[in-house]
């Protein structure tokens, strides 16, 4: 189950409905915005922006996934690392005293609200990744990049159609192994497994080469541009994702909306900033709402 919820599906969204670099550039574009903007409210509208996408694309089980096995734990890491480490900030709430090489560590609240901050732009960034991760084809996304690099994106669909094959290789030798009579002892028994595994590796990598070199893929010339046209969907996420990326730019140069951790916590919000916010959030919704064209 886990496995399935973390994997690439075709879903019936109106996201899976759009071609594989449209999902991919709409989850990197709210991940840039995250990485650009400042102001802790706008974060928190591009995470809310990322939740809702995230369910109405039906990848929710997948982001809860990262968020108890990854997230929280990186989240609490942050915090406390920077906590620790952060000389800044005027409001002390804890001294823990002499720690040999760092000397006199001091806990700020301003050194937790900054960890705060930039473990909610992690946050953002891995759950729009799992996003991409989620919703955009990768073989898809590898035929798109065969014109920038036709060799690297061809070695990448091997790495991702083969690796599967070769772990399902292995464990067929393994289970072969334990069939046997006299079993060798543990070490010795998973140098073999290993020995045959990079044995059939090196056999099926070189079928492989012979069958893409009788197929044309050694020929250095790009392939030709594919003209498709470009749906509905894509051109909402088009423009979905340019809208967010324009707020983010416009909320970072808003007169009287600022915040900074240090030294001392300032948060001012303003009613463009607000609007900025709400324009997130309904961008990231819109696009969804059309199901002309899912396929059920």
């Amino acid at each position: 189950m886990a496995g399935a919820a973390l994997g690439y599906a075709r879903r019936a969204t109106a996201l899976g409905a759009t071609r594989a670099t449209v999902a991919a550039a709409y989850g990197v574009g709210i991940a840039v915005a995250a990485l650009y903007v400042q102001h802790p409210l706008m974060l928190a509208s591009l995470l809310t922006a990322v939740i809702v996408s995230g369910v109405l694309a039906n990848c929710w089980r997948a982001m809860l996934l990262t968020l108890r096995w990854t997230l929280l734990p990186l989240v609490l890491t942050t915090v406390v690392i920077n906590a620790i480490v952060s000389r800044e900030g005027l409001t002390v709430v804890a001294r823990l005293g002499e720690w040999g090489p760092l000397g006199q560590v001091n806990v700020t609240l301003e050194a937790i609200v900054y960890g705060l901050v930039y473990a909610l732009r992690l946050v953002i960034v891995a759950l729009a990744f799992v996003l991409v991760y989620c919703s955009a084809d990768p073989d898809e996304l590898l035929l798109a990049s065969r014109r920038l690099a036709p060799r690297s994106a061809l070695a990448a669909l091997l790495g991702t159609r083969l690796m599967p094959v070769l772990a399902a290789d292995a464990r067929r030798l393994a289970d072969a192994q334990r069939c046997r009579s006299r079993q060798p002892s543990k070490s010795r028994g998973r140098a073999l497994v290993v020995r045959a595994g990079v044995r059939g590796a090196i056999d099926r990598s070189l079928d492989a080469a012979a069958v893409l070199e009788m197929r044309g893929f050694g020929d250095p010339r790009r392939p030709p541009r594919a003209h498709h046209p470009r749906s509905r969907h894509d051109i909402a996420f088009i423009f979905a994702t340019a809208v967010i990326l324009a707020a983010a730019i416009v909320s970072n140069a808003l007169p009287g909306s600022h915040f900074s951790a240090y030294p001392l916590v300032s948060v001012a919000v303003t009613a463009p900033l607000v609007l900025l916010c709400l324009v997130t959030v309904t961008a990231s919704v819109l696009p969804f709402l059309d199901r002309r064209g899912v396929v059920r």
